[in-house]
């Protein structure tokens, strides 16, 4: 099963990429008051990332939650 999820991982970081490289156009990004231009392809690698690190992040703290929870069960 590990595997599999490491194709599927692997799988969409290529489909991110070939998407990135097609979409070179510059485009003007806004939050609040902030306001940045960049190529799409950039932005695309940028939100990956982000959602690659801040995903890792929650999955591996509830997985130490639960375990903490398994041992104060016992």
């Amino acid at each position: 099963m590990r595997w599999f999820h490491l194709i599927i991982v692997i799988l969409f970081a290529v489909v991110t990429l070939i998407f990135a490289l097609q979409n070179l156009e510059i485009v003007t990004m806004s939050f609040l008051n902030f306001s940045v231009r960049m190529p799409v392809a950039i932005l695309t690698i940028v939100v990956y990332v982000l959602g690659a690190v801040t995903g890792g992040s929650l999955y591996a703290l509830l997985r130490k939650s639960i375990e903490a929870s398994r041992s104060l069960a016992d």
